[in-house]
């Protein structure tokens, strides 16, 4: 497998972005990026992001969760931010990514984690939770999903489709092009710096091919035995989707109706906010997470 990386320099003087980069490599011989910030010993608050985005996206979150006095862990994908790229299409599957970041966690030794997931980051952690469940403690659902094949918005076809026939991936475009505010063209250069050019895309790419939606997809078959799982999962689940986002609206109903963990809570709408509502939202994001973990125990 060709490895690229990142030069250290693309990632200098993000605007928001002052944490320290901490590394770690897994045992397929991949460097993996990470911000970890708060105290060590305290609650862990993992924070996955999905595609094209890497944990920038969590830059306004992660200060006040620390400030609660919780551990804010906010890993790269591989394929994104920091972390190691493999250079070539075909080595990203829906399976590696997931073993991928189960490594990472495991590497990490987090217990007891309230997962944030949003995008691929919930294709990604409910697998996780589904396979692992007694190593998290809380799910905060936003914006994201466990697709089982079936039924997808058109917009979500339309992305596809762009994604896999532009001739360069628009990285910052996309971002800008995904949220209510308007973002400033320095916050779009650091959405922007990981990938120096189109060799560095791979895993942004390809990713939105491999969502699931035909029903026969081996994928959507193993999903689909995770969900039976997932709905005798027992531990507090919270929805926080915004009010602006054409692919994943209305998605939040399937947790409240599935998932026990989400009967009685006090969901959420992130009004004025679009599919990266981590980016228009970011602070009020974390303060409704900082409320959920105080009033579910």
């Amino acid at each position: 497998m060709d490895i690229l990386r990142t030069p250290d320099e693309r990632f200098e003087d993000l605007p928001g972005y002052p944490f320290r980069p901490k590394y770690l490599e897994i045992a397929s011989g991949l460097r993996i990026h990470y911000v970890d910030e708060g105290p060590a010993e305290a609650p862990v608050v993992l924070l996955l992001h999905g595609e094209p985005s890497w944990s920038y996206l969590y830059r306004k979150m992660i200060p006040p969760l620390a400030a609660a006095g919780y551990r804010a862990v906010a890993p790269d994908l591989v394929g994104f931010g920091r972390s190691d790229k493999p250079a070539k299409i075909e080595d990203y599957t829906y399976q590696r990514m997931v073993a991928w970041t189960a490594a990472t966690i495991e590497a990490l030794d987090l217990q007891g984690i309230n997962l944030f997931c949003q995008d691929w980051g919930g294709l990604i952690g409910l697998r996780l939770i589904a396979q692992d469940s007694d190593r998290f403690s809380r799910l905060i659902a936003a914006n994201t999903g466990l697709p089982v094949g079936g039924e997808m918005p058109e917009a979500f076809f339309q992305w596809q489709s762009f994604s896999q026939k532009v001739s360069k991936l628009p990285v910052g475009r996309i971002i800008n092009g995904a949220t209510v505010s308007t973002v400033s063209r320095e916050i779009l250069a650091a959405y922007e710096a990981p990938f120096p050019d189109e060799s560095y895309k791979a895993g942004a790419r390809v990713m939105p091919a491999l969502v699931p939606t035909d029903p026969d997809d081996p994928e959507a078959k193993i999903n689909r035995g995770l969900w039976r799982k997932l709905v005798k999962w027992p531990k507090p689940v919270l929805t926080a989707f915004s009010d602006s986002d054409p692919i994943t609206g209305g998605g939040e109903q399937i947790f409240q109706r599935l998932m026990p963990g989400a009967k009685g809570q006090a969901h959420v709408t992130i009004e004025a906010a679009g599919h990266f509502l981590q980016e228009d939202k970011g602070e009020e994001l974390a303060q409704v997470i900082i409320d959920f973990m105080q009033v579910s125990g």
